[in-house]
């Protein structure tokens, strides 16, 4: 498969995603990475969507790696998807990233690398002896070529980005390369009015799967009101029917209503993705996408050979 070394399954919620891209590791060989930055955590399975019977034999990546409470974030993501690729690659399987979380799925098709930069109080020492020109002359030299002009302007956030850009300086020789991906980018469209009916129609199922209940456990588990509001639509929502901010009906009425808003806005994303140079095929949910996949993979290592 020199045409692609991966596999990249997108689409708005509710769209099939996982069941694709579990059709095609299984057509392929393949195993999943999932780039859903809630799933990483055990205990929220129903409000994140696991679907883990959906796998069945098909191995999968990042789901429920770390505790509720832990803050995961795209540095742990990149690293975690980074290895998870190469342990595949070593058994000669196809890598597919099921997605997801719009700031994830973006630091793997960019490729950018990042590193983890701890506080430096020596260096943040010898800052402080400096004027805030003098900052701004330091981080210029660092960065000439500064695209990010808001970090001029505080001096906490100059600082913050002077010991940033002397890290990544200083671990430069430290980084291990990013692998040399040749993604081929799936993404799964339906009519809006069906994708409002698969969305609503999902969110009265995760109701009756006991999601009111997963949620009121997590809490009473130590994961604290705040916590949940963080963790998404779902349990922000449920967290306040909890509280009793909000009856049962009203918060499905909100929560369904959010949710068909944060779909909207995960198209507007897909679109600026390709409008930005990201070549995306695109799949008709109701006609058969696991077939149109296939005959786009076909012709596409056809052309390679």
């Amino acid at each position: 498969m020199s045409a692609f070394n991966m596999l990249v399954v997108l689409g708005s919620t509710a769209s099939g995603k996982t069941k694709l891209a579990v059709e095609l590791a299984r057509m392929l060989n393949g195993e999943i990475i999932s780039a859903d930055s809630r799933q990483v955590y055990r205990g929220l399975d129903i409000g994140s969507g696991k679907d883990l019977d959906e796998y069945q034999e098909i191995p999968h990546h990042l789901i429920d790696i770390v505790d509720p409470g832990y803050e995961y974030n795209i540095f742990d993501f990149q690293k975690d998807v980074i290895n998870a690729y190469d342990k595949i690659c070593q058994k000669q399987k196809l890598a597919i990233m099921a997605g997801g979380s719009a700031l994830y799925v973006d630091s793997i098709l960019k490729g950018y690398r990042l590193i983890e930069v701890p506080e430096n109080i020596e260096l943040r020492t010898s800052l402080a002896k400096l004027s805030h020109e003098d900052l701004v002359a330091k981080l210029h030299q660092l960065k000439p070529n500064l695209h990010n002009t808001t970090d001029l302007i505080e001096r906490d956030r100059l600082v913050r980005a002077i010991e940033i850009a002397q890290g990544e300086l200083n671990a430069k020789d430290n980084i291990n390369d990013f692998p040399e991906l040749k993604p081929l980018i799936f993404a799964i469209k339906w009519p809006r009015e069906v994708i409002r009916e698969r969305i609503t129609q999902r969110l009265k199922e995760r109701m009756t799967q006991g999601l009111i209940e997963e949620v009121a456990q997590l809490h009473k588990q130590g994961v604290s009101w705040e916590t949940l509001y963080f963790y998404g639509l779902e349990y922000r929502f449920i967290a306040q029917h909890l509280q009793g901010q909000l009856s049962k009906n009203d918060c499905f009425q909100k929560l369904n209503s959010a949710i068909h808003q944060f779909s909207k806005k995960q198209d507007t994303w897909l679109r600026r993705l390709e409008r930005n140079g990201t070549k995306i095929h695109w799949l008709d949910g109701d006609k058969a996408p696991l077939n149109q996949a296939m005959a786009i993979i076909a012709q596409l290592n056809k052309s390679a050979i």
